[in-house]
């Protein structure tokens, strides 16, 4: 299970008074993104094994399904549902695309084997 490490925090967005303090917390906040980025792709693989169907890949429900789970948690957490929203499509839709390619690796490497 992945546990998620960080520099120390120095600023928020309150506290920080340069440009200098500001970038290192964004350069912060994108290395723990890149690692939060990393666990989910790890769960299109798995996907991608348990699914039968190459066609369950692309699944619209799921996909508006998450979308409104991300725009509820844009409220909670003072996020703008107009970043969330297309950010989270993007990732939705390379993530599916992700899934594909994986899909279709297991499949061809079970081919190879039988």
């Amino acid at each position: 299970m992945t546990t998620y490490t960080s520099d120390a925090r120095k600023h928020t967005s309150d506290t920080a008074e340069t440009m200098a303090d500001v970038r290192y917390e964004v350069d912060r906040i994108d290395r723990l993104l890149v690692e939060i980025l990393a666990e989910r792709q790890s769960m299109m693989d798995a996907a991608a094994r348990i699914k039968g169907a190459r066609a369950a890949v692309h699944d619209r429900a799921r996909i508006e399904d998450v979308v409104a789970k991300v725009k509820a948690e844009c409220a909670r957490h003072g996020l703008s549902p107009a970043i969330a929203e297309p950010v989270w499509r993007t990732l939705i839709d390379r993530c599916i695309a992700y899934e594909f390619e994986s899909y279709d690796a297991l499949r061809l490497a079970a081919e190879a084997k039988s």
